[in-house]
């Protein structure tokens, strides 16, 4: 068993909450304390997490396992292991991977700085890659630097969107009956078909359900079913439940989960899964802008127009200065998506400055952040093959801050004009906006869109 390398440093929180359940830690581990009768003051229900993740992926299509599959450019485990991450009352999680994918997995962790991981080396099977993962857990291990935990959960690698509440929910039912686990409603009917090929029975849809994950286990339970099995069930098995209930007699307790328990199995769902998390880091726009009087009534006009157009999302808007506390709280906040204010200039110095502050926090590591340089200009005056110049510049400031997951826009309004005029180069602006935002697409990085 080997422990992750440690990373530097990270975000407050590790990205966006996905799961929904930003600043309910104090809640949840007072809830779990509660569900397992533990009094204040006295230590916590210990729990564990284990995610088999050596799986080839072979319904993929892929040569690269489903696990190690990039989505924006990440690959998908580091999400499922950012969802467990937040949980502040997991205490260890250990990841089971092939000994050829070690290093691979080492990197995942150095680079998106993930915490209280360990690894070891998964087994052929399911079962066995879960039975490593649990010896890693047990006292009875010579040089472990872990400590058994009276609960422990049972996670797929491949699903990411895991919440916090259905953690709780399991792991409570599992502390009180030794085994729980999420289910949801069949979606086919599910029929055995007889050995020439012909329908042999179905089952009644309504009386059954899908079991799915996360499962969780008093851990001497499980532990004990996984020494006592057979080598038919370690080898061909894929149910834990049906295990603590073959060979420890668990009345095992099922728990209802929620819509987003799905795994990622197909190239279809990976498609799914990306587009579920742009949405999600797609919620709130932060318009920047400096203090000149001007500058700052032209950046509120834009501001006003982006609440109107995208009604469903969150937007707020900012000073732009040296010392921008607001701004910065704002980035550790894990808001994902500026748009920078320039009038009647055609140099990059606005966007820079908050370039640079997006940089030095750590933003940028879990996720792309869009960036949309936005110039209010007025072509009359001077003509646009000189400014086109200067603006071209953005192109060369795109390339640099994508090596750091910023993704660099721009955008040309013509100012000033009639207010009509002007209202509707804001209201195309907005369009452009949220499309860039929504897509993040690398490929029109260092454009200049007109509005």
């Amino acid at each position: 068993m080997e422990a992750a390398p440690p990373g530097s440093s990270r975000p407050a929180e590790p990205g966006p909450c996905l799961s929904g359940q930003r600043g309910a830690d104090h809640a949840a581990s007072a809830s779990l304390q509660s569900a397992a009768g533990t009094e204040p003051g006295r230590h916590p229900l210990a729990v564990a997490a284990v995610l088999p993740a050596g799986g080839c992926g072979e319904r993929m299509g892929v040569p690269t396992p489903k696990q190690f599959c990039p989505i924006l450019e990440r690959p998908l485990i580091s999400y499922t292991l950012q969802a467990l991450e937040r949980v502040c009352w997991i205490k260890d999680i250990v990841v089971a991977v092939t000994g050829e994918n070690m290093e691979v997995m080492k990197s995942i962790i150095q680079k998106y700085q993930h915490k209280r991981i360990s690894l070891v080396e998964a087994g052929v099977t399911r079962h066995r890659s879960i039975f490593n993962g649990l010896k890693a857990l047990a006292e009875d291990q010579i040089n472990s630097k872990l400590s058994k935990p009276e609960v422990v959960i049972i996670h797929d690698a491949v699903r990411p969107f895991v919440k916090e509440d259905v953690l709780l929910k399991v792991v409570t039912a599992a502390k009180e009956h030794g085994a729980a686990g999420a289910i949801r409603p069949l979606v086919s009917t599910v029929i055995s078909p007889s050995a020439d090929g012909c329908l042999d029975y179905s089952l009644e849809r309504a009386r059954h359900r899908a079991s799915e994950m996360p499962q969780a286990f008093l851990f001497d339970v499980i532990y004990e079913a996984y020494q006592q099995c057979s080598d038919y069930d370690l080898e061909f098995g894929t149910e834990c439940l049906q295990l603590a209930l073959k060979y420890c007699c668990t009345k095992v307790k099922l728990v209802e989960g929620s819509p987003d328990l799905w795994k990622v199995t197909y190239k279809r769902d990976l498609y799914a899964a990306e587009s579920i998390i742009k949405e999600r880091i797609s919620q709130e726009i932060c318009v920047v802008m400096d203090t000149k009087e001007d500058n700052k009534h032209i950046g509120h006009l834009l501001e006003e127009v982006l609440k109107s157009e995208l009604n469903h999302v969150k937007v707020t808007s900012e000073a732009l200065c040296h010392a921008g506390r607001h701004l910065q709280q704002i980035i550790l906040d894990q808001c994902y998506n500026f748009v920078c204010v320039n009038v009647m200039t055609s140099d990059f110095q606005e966007t820079q400055k908050l370039l640079s502050m997006l940089e030095e926090s750590n933003l940028c590591i879990l996720y792309p952040v869009v960036v949309v340089s936005v110039h209010f200009l007025d072509f009359k005056l001077v003509p646009p093959s000189q400014k086109m110049e200067n603006l071209m510049k953005i192109r060369e400031f795109a390339k640099e801050v994508k090596e750091r997951n910023i993704l660099l826009y721009g955008l040309l309004i013509s100012y000033p004009q009639d207010d009509q005029k002007l209202q509707e180069s804001l209201r195309q602006g907005a369009i452009i906006i949220a499309s860039l935002i929504k897509e993040r697409n690398s490929g029109l990085i260092g454009q200049l869109l007109i509005a």
